[in-house]
């Protein structure tokens, strides 16, 4: 791929969503601010880095698959629903679907949401597509990440490294199209959209002291198997409380698939 001046280009921030729209048509990529805020933030913050570090005191620190096999810093945070409530207010927050709904249409499936908290001297992954699963070229976008910037996202601090525009390249990238991304700079608080097409990957935090935590919601159309089994993670508690949205989000009430003898579970 050959990088234009036009596609090395970041979308401004914004607080509209319409324009958030326009800006993943042309760039595959809205950077929205100003999302989360004061006590919101520092709640959801808080929730991450105990749960991080809960799972660091246990050994639970997996791994991902594409993730620097020589890197030791960067550190996943699994099955956010189950660890904390303030993480299903972000799975179905009006911002994030208000967008998912516009790009996928409805019913969709969450497939996933996790964390990655890049550490100092460390970061890197593999330059991918989060639709990678679908058969190539693809005809359209299959899914959409919704970023929620906990801490600032910036080029020191490994803030996510994107190729603006490649969602027209409808392929996953190859290993030549890895020198030219740009970092994914974003105040705390921010929502970053991205759709399924966009070639992007954890970036290189040189900071020597600063943490840069993002959580990643990756919803997908309904005819996809999600990448976190609900039905065997998903503490009981969620589940008994959810709403008629994130019951439809998480495959227990039905739309269209999943169905039980002809009807949904709940």
């Amino acid at each position: 791929m050959t990088a234009s001046n036009t596609e090395m280009k970041l979308p401004s921030l914004t607080r509209d969503a319409d324009q958030a729209l326009q800006d993943v048509a042309e760039f595959g990529i809205a950077r929205i601010e100003g999302v989360l805020a004061g006590a919101t933030l520092a709640r959801v913050r808080d929730a991450l880095y105990r749960a991080a570090a809960s799972d660091r005191e246990r050994g639970w620190n997996n791994r991902f698959i594409m993730d620097n096999p020589e890197d030791r810093t960067n550190q996943r945070v699994w099955c956010l629903l189950s660890r904390d409530p303030v993480f299903s207010d972000l799975a179905e927050h009006p911002v994030a679907l208000q967008a998912v709904r516009a790009l996928l249409g409805w019913p969709v499936t969450l497939s996933n949401i996790s964390a990655n908290i890049t550490g100092p001297g460390g970061g890197e992954m593999m330059l991918h597509a989060d639709q990678g699963f679908a058969p190539q070229p693809w005809g359209g976008i299959q899914g959409v990440n919704i970023a929620w910037a906990i801490d600032d996202f910036t080029e020191e601090n490994g803030a996510t490294r994107i190729v603006p525009g490649s969602h027209r390249q409808n392929r996953a990238p190859l290993a030549e199209d890895d020198q030219h991304t740009v970092a994914l700079e974003a105040p705390a608080g921010s929502v970053i959209v991205m759709e399924g097409r966009v070639w992007h990957r954890t970036g290189f935090n040189r900071t020597e002291n600063r943490h840069r935590a993002g959580i990643f919601a990756f919803y997908t159309l309904p005819i996809y198997m999600p990448q976190e089994n609900w039905f065997l993670s998903l503490d009981p508690a969620i589940r008994h409380y959810a709403s008629e949205t994130l019951l439809q989000l998480l495959g227990f009430k039905a739309a269209r698939f999943g169905r039980f003898y002809g009807a949904s579970l709940y």
